[in-house]
């Protein structure tokens, strides 16, 4: 079945789709869904966005970029941050739903769900045998409780990931814990946790350790994964970033200062940066996946250390253009 109406409607549409079809949304990226057996045995389904022009006729090798959806939303509502950008850059993204120990639109990191991450490549070419991905270029980028998992994905030896970009992640789940409970509109999530997880974790501590990203610095330090880390002082939902991000790059960088790891730090509000009008493109430039020319970014200071910090807003202050430097270590 085709649409030609816009990708809401068309990800509406991916959502009452069973087994593997497709969709062609005027964004001029084409939705194809296929349903893949989770590490819990049941059955979730996830969204393989194309090239416009790319199919059963022509499939080159491209690369490929694994998204996971931020908590409380599934992969269909993941595919709004993206756009036409794949069709853009000639690579194909897959979201999937995911599914944690227990909460399907919570996983929060569980272990089986960085493994099914791991597997997407390879569950979308099952799926769709024409589908050829160039398995030297698989990248990992995801928002919010996506860029938790992400960071996970970057620690485990499995998967050969060219690069991984997290934004607004967390890095502690203990202290995340317990900050929600001071966080306007996060009322219900620690007893949703305490469901995911088993407990708190003041009774089971290590749970939340296990699908922390701070609990493997020296994991994700020596992968040689290149990474961009993206953390705003105004965030509303993560509001403790300097000491989740803000401390894991540190850590990182003790750990291995020399590693490909490129530190993004600004004044957005929690995932307005993953977008393709604000700075997903600048993501995908840095990693080679879009090209340079016409990508902008708001003005910025380059630190010593090799950190892009945002200049306050102002309303002299207008966007630059994107340069190597900006993406550092992590640049492609």
């Amino acid at each position: 079945m085709r649409f030609r109406t816009g990708i809401a409607v068309v990800v509406a549409a991916c959502l009452l789709a069973t087994g593997a079809t497709d969709a062609a949304p005027a964004s001029s990226s084409r939705v194809r869904t296929f349903v893949y057996r989770s590490s819990t045995g049941a059955e979730r389904k996830a969204y393989l966005v194309l090239p416009a022009w790319y199919g059963p006729e022509r499939h080159p090798a491209i690369p490929v970029v694994t998204s996971p959806h931020g908590r409380g939303v599934d992969g269909a509502y993941n595919l709004r941050f993206w756009g036409d950008l794949p069709t853009r850059g000639g690579f194909a993204l897959v979201s999937p739903d995911g599914q944690g120990r227990r909460l399907p639109l919570y996983s929060w990191g569980y272990r089986g769900q960085i493994d099914d991450l791991a597997r997407m490549p390879e569950l979308a070419g099952r799926a769709y045998p024409w589908l050829t991905l160039d398995r030297t270029r698989v990248f990992a980028i995801g928002d919010s409780m996506g860029g938790q998992e992400v960071l996970l994905l970057a620690a485990r030896r499995g998967p050969r990931l060219a690069g991984v970009a997290a934004l607004d992640p967390v890095t502690d789940m203990a202290a995340r814990y317990r900050r929600w409970f001071v966080t306007p509109g996060e009322a219900a999530l620690p007893a949703k946790a305490r469901v995911e997880f088993g407990d708190s974790p003041d009774r089971i501590p290590a749970a939340y350790a296990e699908r922390s990203p701070a609990s493997f610095v020296d994991a994700i330090a020596h992968s040689g994964v290149h990474l961009q880390l993206w953390w705003s002082h105004r965030d509303a939902i993560v509001t403790d970033q300097s000491i989740q991000t803000g401390a894991f790059v540190e850590r990182l960088r003790r750990r291995a200062p020399s590693a490909p790891v490129q530190e993004i730090v600004g004044y957005w509000q929690h995932a307005h940066e993953m977008h393709p009008e604000t700075q997903l493109p600048a993501v995908l430039a840095c990693f080679g996946l879009l090209p340079t020319a016409g990508v902008r970014v708001p003005a910025y200071a380059a630190a010593g250390s090799g950190t892009i910090r945002e200049l306050p807003p102002a309303p002299s202050r207008k966007p630059v253009a994107l340069s190597r430097a900006f993406c550092g270590r992590a640049g492609r």
